[in-house]
């Protein structure tokens, strides 16, 4: 099959092959995000029919990111010695026969256990996806390319929830997995036809220890800060035991890679200054955005007291304001670098989220979500741009290594900063007398009709506003995160990066190989 070649830099345009190439990566993709944010809204769901807790339940996520963890650092070198080609559609087998699965768990431990299947698959999807894109499109245009691979960062968030919560209330939360199984054929079909065939590099000898070392490691790094929500401190077996060991084993990870020629993931790239601005810049911001986004369905849902979809079309604002800038963003990186785009991105975020620090039991609905809109403008202007200039100075060998190491750094800040707010919000409300309370009286279930039925009116109304005070200072966390990664932003390059890499290789255009 004849290999596509990027466009020359004259032309920052994402050409035809481009484009066919960006519709099979972002269906994959927008795949395996929207599986995240639709299992999400299913939780209460799932302890009710299951007969379960909802920290046992809470698994079904926190399963499929382990998975995700592990793999991710595997990816890299499958991709060079298998084709990416050919691993992502075995990817995309994975994903499906993983939610057909789902769709048929028994019990909860077996729910849990098929969404580990499925996130091995979705481990690979967005890495490889990011890998072969870079590669499709040439170093000129890696701004664009983001932008475009941007998209299901935006439908998640937007289309989740309300999937989710229509396709349960129509149907059954079986559904929310098998949709899974049309969109992966069709997916499937349209990688064997429009992705071309590359030509592997299995000379380099897999790390075996590397993967020893690192992907337990990650697991069990992962699986001990996960459990803090549930046990609702750090200084815990079930925290601490896991934790450590898994930290030591990064540790030992670390040590074994700076000492071998191919490492299962290249630490070496940390020489690069561009990329290791941009990985300590992006952890950051994931902690932060991450953390508190998770939160936000909760608030509506809890204090505001909208039903699921409703908390879902809320949310929207956000995924559109980051729908308004992320095309753009994109187009700005690639002419003026990452800089002055993420210094735009950051303070909007931070307006954002300090109207959601100052949150009553009666703020306004339109007031948070066009805080929403404003945070998702910040948004579309930080994450993307922020892979690019990991990425924009990589060889071209070094682009798959490269895009597993920002997968990894998103998964784990993003389980970090997930743990680190449910833990203060957990603890603020404990600290109020009758947060707890409001929050049991919501939902559909008999015990929350009896708590909203038994408890005085007064009481519940403190109740309330005590528990918006408990998510307001939980967003000041977040607020005050968002705002310290302004200065490892304040590194980044603020004029276009030139690959010395490439230029060195007298590659000025890129080839999917």
């Amino acid at each position: 099959m004849t290999l596509p070649k990027a466009a020359p830099a004259a032309s920052d345009k994402l050409d035809g092959t481009v484009l066919k190439i960006a519709s099979v990566v972002v269906l994959g993709a927008i795949m395996s995000i929207l599986d995240v944010t639709v299992v999400s809204v299913a939780l209460t769901t799932f302890a009710q029919d299951f007969d379960s807790t909802y920290a046992t339940v809470a698994w079904t996520m926190t399963g499929y990111t382990l998975a995700l963890a592990t793999v991710i650092p595997v990816t890299g070198w499958a991709a060079d010695r298998f084709g990416t080609k050919r691993l992502y559609m075995v990817a995309l087998v994975l994903f499906v026969v993983g939610s057909v699965a789902c769709s048929m768990a028994w019990d909860i431990t077996s729910l849990i256990g098929f969404r580990v299947l499925q996130g091995f698959g979705g481990g690979m999807l967005m890495p490889l996806g990011m890998t072969i894109m870079t590669r499709a499109a040439g170093p000129d245009r890696v701004g664009r390319v983001m932008a475009v691979l941007g998209i299901p960062m935006l439908l998640g968030p937007i289309g989740g929830p309300i999937l989710g919560g229509w396709l349960i209330e129509a149907a059954s939360w079986h559904w929310i997995f098998l949709i899974n199984l049309p969109i992966g054929v069709v997916a499937l079909a349209a990688a064997f036809v429009i992705l071309p065939s590359d030509r592997p590099s299995p000379s380099e000898s897999f790390d075996f220890l590397g993967m020893l070392l690192l992907s337990p490691g990650l697991a069990l790094f992962l699986f001990g800060v996960s459990s803090i929500p549930e046990v609702g401190t750090v200084a815990s077996a079930r925290v601490l035991v896991p934790g450590a060991i898994g930290l030591a084993l990064i540790v030992a990870f670390v040590f074994h890679a700076l000492n071998k020629n191919h490492p299962l993931i290249d630490l070496h790239l940390f020489k690069n200054r561009q990329l290791t601005v941009a990985v300590v810049t992006t952890s950051m911001f994931v902690v932060a955005f991450m953390g508190a986004g998770l939160l936000f369905p909760s608030y509506f849902i809890q204090v505001g007291g909208h039903t699921t979809l409703a908390a879902g079309l809320v949310m929207a604002p956000q995924g559109i304001g980051a729908m308004l800038t992320m095309p753009i963003a994109g187009r700005l990186v690639d002419r003026m670098g990452a800089g002055k785009i993420v210094l735009t991105g950051l303070p909007l975020i931070f307006v954002g989220l300090s109207v959601f620090t100052q949150v009553a039991a009666d703020s306004p609905t339109w007031l948070l979500m066009g805080a929403l809109f404003v945070m998702g403008m910040g948004m579309g202007c930080t994450m993307m741009p922020l892979m690019t200039a990991a990425i924009v100075t990589l060889s071209h060998e070094q682009v798959a290594r490269g895009s597993s190491l920002m997968n990894i750094v998103q998964q784990t800040s993003g389980s970090i900063g997930t743990a680190v707010m449910s833990v203060v919000l957990t603890n603020q409300i404990l600290s109020h007398e009758s947060a707890g309370l409001a929050a049991a009286s919501r939902g559909d279930s008999p015990e929350a009709a009896q708590i909203a039925s038994q408890t005085p009116p007064d009481v519940l109304a403190n109740g309330f506003a005590e528990l918006a005070d408990s998510f307001g200072n939980t967003f000041v966390v977040a607020t005050v995160l968002i705002l310290l990664t302004l200065i490892p932003a304040m590194l980044l390059p603020r004029k276009k990066s030139v690959n010395p890499n490439l230029e060195a290789e007298g590659a000025p255009t890129a080839v999917m190989h």
